[in-house]
């Protein structure tokens, strides 16, 4: 028996070194200071550590050479601490500016909504607006979920929807640099900031299904006004938080999906872990599977029905592209004022 828990006691060590090293020289890649060169050979010279150590783990220096690798480690852990987000570079144009809100009453004002025109998939004439909303008037939250990467990742987009067919678009986003690019690998080791952009749909929504080519797909969500207002005013709240203290964007912990399911559960939205939160190309699914969509319509229905793309185009120029990315799209509330109707 002794050697049996011997075996499994090595076992765990060389998976806990493995990962260790793993992480600590993608870290010292990414995030050290000094040429590419230097932070290669550092990271390499991380690895050699742990793979000593392992090695080390069946002679008698087994002790020394765990505590070394750990007192490494802790050092890397400790320097890794003192790294901040900035808050101030020169940021992409569309992610220079971080939306800020006020309340007075039910009238909400906004700060650097972002009303971009773009010309193709980078380049747009940029504005910035002073938008207010009177909350008193809202009454839809709406998903898109706009897909870059196949079926399994997207990009998720709530839009508040007002009286008026007025619509007030929120994207979580990596606050890149300018001439920067989004990497899933080295934004999990605090290499951008997180942004939350509001913005008009023609700006953000548009930019994905008619210039950049994804699939994008709307979902109406079976949401009440009271509810969809409370999580407005909460991106509203972190976006001010932001303003203060910017936080890094994680590809795992900290992205447009987990960023937006802590606020819903802040504001109360019952939220249990699933593995389509993380797989997030799925959330159509989840949402279906937890009533948050119209569960009158088939989900084949729906997400047939949600591909947006082929009315986006047809609606580029026009004002109410909102309105028309919208038609044939499933509503919960269009089932209730139906039925509503009905003769007894």
């Amino acid at each position: 028996m002794p050697w049996i828990l011997r075996l499994i006691v090595r076992i765990a060590l060389g998976l806990a070194v493995v990962l260790a090293s793993v992480w600590c020289a993608l870290a010292l890649w990414y995030r050290l200071p000094g040429p590419e060169g230097l932070r290669a050979a550092i990271a390499l010279l991380f690895l050699l550590l742990g793979v000593a150590t392992i090695a080390a783990s069946f002679s008698r220096s087994r002790l020394a050479a765990v505590v070394a690798f750990t007192m490494a480690v802790c050092s890397t852990a400790v320097w890794w601490s003192t790294i901040r987000p900035p808050d101030h570079a020169d940021w992409a144009p569309d992610v220079a500016r971080q939306v800020t809100g006020s309340v007075e009453g039910n009238r909400l004002t906004l700060t650097n909504v972002r009303d971009f025109e773009w010309h193709n998939g980078q380049d747009a004439a940029e504005r910035w607006v002073t938008r207010s909303y009177d909350l008193d008037k809202l009454r839809t939250l709406d998903l898109f979920m706009s897909y870059w990467a196949g079926p399994e990742m997207a990009h998720v987009i709530l839009s508040f929807g007002f009286e008026g067919d007025e619509y007030l678009a929120w994207s979580i986003e990596v606050r890149r640099t300018r001439g920067g690019e989004f990497s899933p690998v080295a934004d999990l080791f605090k290499s951008n900031p997180l942004i939350l952009v509001a913005a008009d749909e023609r700006d953000v929504v548009r930019v994905r299904s008619n210039l950049r080519g994804e699939d994008v797909q709307l979902y109406r969500l079976n949401a009440s006004p009271e509810a969809a207002r409370r999580l407005l005013l909460e991106y509203v709240s972190d976006a001010n938080a932001l303003a203060i203290r910017p936080r890094f964007y994680n590809s795992l912990t900290t992205n447009c999906t987990t960023t937006a399911v802590k606020m819903m559960r802040a504001v109360g939205v019952a939220i249990p872990f699933d593995w389509r939160l993380i797989v997030n190309g799925y959330l159509p699914d989840y949402a279906y599977a937890r009533g948050a969509l119209d569960s009158q319509v088939s989900l084949p229905a729906l997400k047939e029905s949600a591909h947006i793309d082929a009315r986006a185009r047809l609606a580029d120029g026009s004002p109410q592209f909102s309105q028309l990315i919208r038609v044939d799209v499933p509503s919960p509330r269009d089932m209730v004022s139906a039925n509503s109707r009905k003769p007894e």
